[in-house]
């Protein structure tokens, strides 16, 4: 064989490999595009299914009544004051109002079934205005006042009207009066403002995660005040203090294995410490507070030292060189440069903390709390846990504010990460 035959073989064959590289990277980018296309498709769909179950819990169905304040039954010790006004039937005062727009409605059976159109939070916000007002005892006026969960469930389309009588939870006759109510142009949606402003409640239409939120607040406020500055201190030590040997690799592979722990152990770890040895009170969120600390610890630590490392080495020797101590050029130089870096994933963290449940319902904060914390040692729950008491009821109104509930908490979680993105973009450093 000749040597220019040689050469054009090896040319060929050097061809041949490189279509097959070139093929092989086609093939790899699709596989890429494919994979990254069903991810999307699945998000989507998640989200789709959330959102079309949960919008409707964004709005509430009020019915308008004609509402006299009898003096009889707002002052039923008849001293006109707020002691007797707070003993008020103002149930009975709607049920008034409402018999009156149905008067062919005698009999005590059907007009206790029509007053089941109303919700009991009504009565709360009639008090409310007469204690706040005495002058409307003896008055009447025009109000919007909440309906049951049954009205909300018909006029949201969740109840089919054309079902079976065994397959819905009202009566046929209740369907007519629901009609007649919406042909009298007497009910409205409005935008729920009770889903954000009460605590959980057994009626549906009065339930909100007001509560659930604050409990929440409360706990991840004591998990960034010990988190934090522990996380940073112990990453700062690991990272330009301690002497290298057995014991500081020991416990750097402690910490890696930490943040793979599953979360529930960090529950039976604070169900066993800090309520059954320092009996500290169950349901608290100072307790939630301190477990989804030891949650969150590994995973600041782990980005802070990320964060230190990534600093050039030329910053520490140029302030060592110009005379800085060691404890001055790493609190004065490298971790200002570090600390976008920290934040970021501090706040990674903390994203994850808000949306642990496991590790609470090991701590008791599962119980069903209506009052809303005033601080971390009251009784509380957390938005998570909420969504898991909610998801547990049969009710179809609890279905549509559990999907709610869940929207709410990935808007936070969304912001917490474009929060964490933003930060990094703006504070890093091009070394």
């Amino acid at each position: 064989m000749s040597a220019a035959a040689a050469k054009l073989k090896s040319a060929s064959r050097a061809e041949q490999h490189l279509q097959k590289r070139y093929a092989r990277e086609r093939r790899f980018r699709l596989l890429g595009l494919i994979s990254v296309s069903a991810g999307l498709v699945f998000l989507a769909v998640f989200f789709a299914s959330i959102i079309g179950r949960g919008y409707t819990a964004f709005a509430q169905t009020f019915v308008q009544l004609e509402v006299e304040f009898t003096p009889e039954i707002v002052d039923p010790l008849g001293t006109a004051n707020n002691d007797s006004y707070s003993e008020g039937d103002y149930q009975r005062i709607m049920r008034n109002a409402l018999n009156e727009l149905f008067p062919d409605v005698t009999s005590r059976a059907a007009r206790r079934e029509l007053g089941k159109m109303l919700s009991i939070g009504g009565s709360y916000e009639l008090q409310d205005m007469v204690m706040a007002d005495n002058s409307l005892v003896g008055t009447s006026m025009t109000l919007w006042v909440p309906a049951h969960t049954n009205v909300d469930m018909l006029a949201k389309g969740n109840i089919d009207p054309e079902s079976e009588a065994r397959d819905r939870p009202v009566s046929d006759q209740y369907i007519d009066w629901y009609q007649r109510l919406d042909e009298m142009g007497r009910l409205e949606k409005r935008f729920n403002t009770t889903l954000f402003s009460s605590g959980d409640s057994r009626e549906p239409e009065l339930a909100g995660i007001l509560g659930a939120l604050t409990g929440s607040f409360y706990m991840l406020l004591v998990t960034l005040l010990l988190s934090f500055p522990i996380g940073v201190a112990a990453a700062v030590y690991l990272e330009e203090f301690a002497p290298r040997n057995r014991w500081t690799d020991l416990i750097e592979v402690n910490i890696n294995n930490l943040a793979a722990v599953p979360s529930i152990v960090f529950g039976l770890l604070g169900l066993a410490i800090f309520i059954d040895w320092f009996s500290l009170p169950r349901s608290a969120p100072l307790v939630g507070g301190l477990v989804l600390t030891l949650l969150t610890l590994p995973v600041v630590i782990i980005a802070a030292r990320a964060s230190i490392k990534s600093v050039p080495p030329s910053i520490r020797e140029a302030a060592l060189g110009l005379g800085a101590s060691k404890m001055q050029t790493v609190f004065q130089h490298v971790v200002p440069l570090a600390l976008p870096g920290i934040m970021t994933g501090t706040i990674i963290g903390m994203a994850r903390a808000l949306g642990e449940s496991a590790p609470l319902l090991m701590i008791g904060m599962v119980a069903f709390i209506v009052d809303i914390p005033e601080g971390p040692l009251d009784p509380a729950t957390a938005l998570p846990v909420q969504i898991y008491i909610w998801a547990d009821s049969p009710e179809r109104a609890f279905t549509e504010k559990t999907s709610a509930a869940i929207i709410v908490l990935l808007a936070f979680l969304l912001l917490m990460n474009l929060t964490a993105v933003l930060l990094r973009r703006r504070f890093e450093r091009k070394w």
